[in-house]
């Protein structure tokens, strides 16, 4: 039987994303570069916030965000559920950290983060 041990979400500017889901979701931060992390990268040309692959660690798995060229969707196959006891609060918190709102629904909402991934944040109480 498998674990769960990560996602991985292709985008275009991983550490702004990065960044965007470790604020939205609880106990989630991005991963800390050490100075050996940041000489590595520096040696590949790049830095902490040009970084192709990013890591946000969680409770229980992480999120990787990895730089590809994407084709625009109109709508992508698999997106995140969030849950919220004050859903209304949350997301006008999210919308404040950079996502929009698609669609209303009864109890939840349809959302895009900053590079335009579905995610829904669902009432607490559902």
């Amino acid at each position: 039987m498998g674990r769960l041990r990560q996602v991985v979400i292709d985008c275009e500017k991983p550490s702004a994303l990065a960044r965007f889901w470790a604020a939205v979701l609880d106990d989630f931060d991005v991963r800390p570069y050490d100075d050996e992390e940041v000489a590595r990268l520096a040696a590949l040309g790049y830095t902490p916030e040009t970084d192709p692959g990013v890591i946000v660690d969680g409770p229980h798995f992480e999120i990787c965000f990895q730089k590809v060229d994407r084709e625009p969707r109109s709508k992508t196959p698999v997106h995140f559920d969030i849950e919220s006891a004050d859903w209304l609060a949350e997301i006008e918190r999210l919308t404040g950290l950079g996502a929009t709102v698609k669609d209303w629904f009864e109890g939840r909402v349809w959302m895009r983060d900053p590079e335009g991934n579905d995610f829904c944040v669902v009432a607490g109480d559902r």
